[in-house]
């Protein structure tokens, strides 16, 4: 049996701006093979949706916690939600 795709969105919350964590998202999802996009938010957060198979999303999520060098992530709010748009490979929107 196949497992369905799933969608989570994510706010991380931290030293994340400024310091390549766009990038560094981009680059983990890449490597997993997750889909969907991170942006920075106006209020200093960073914002995620993400879509792939359960373990590839825990797996994703987990090297998010750790940032790359120069961030330092306080918190992840996560939940899962419906996509809706079909997403091709992951995007770093502004």
């Amino acid at each position: 049996m196949v497992e369905k795709e799933k969608a989570i969105y994510a706010r991380i919350y931290g030293i994340v701006q400024g310091v390549g964590y766009r990038w560094f998202t981009k680059r983990v999802a890449d490597e997993l093979g997750i889909k969907g996009y991170v942006r920075n938010m106006d209020d200093g957060s960073v914002e995620v949706l993400a879509m792939g198979d359960k373990e590839r999303l825990e797996a994703f999520f987990e090297k998010l916690r750790e940032g790359p060098a120069l961030s330092k992530v306080e918190r992840i709010e996560r939940r899962e939600v419906e996509a809706k748009e079909p997403f091709q490979g992951f995007e770093i929107r502004r």
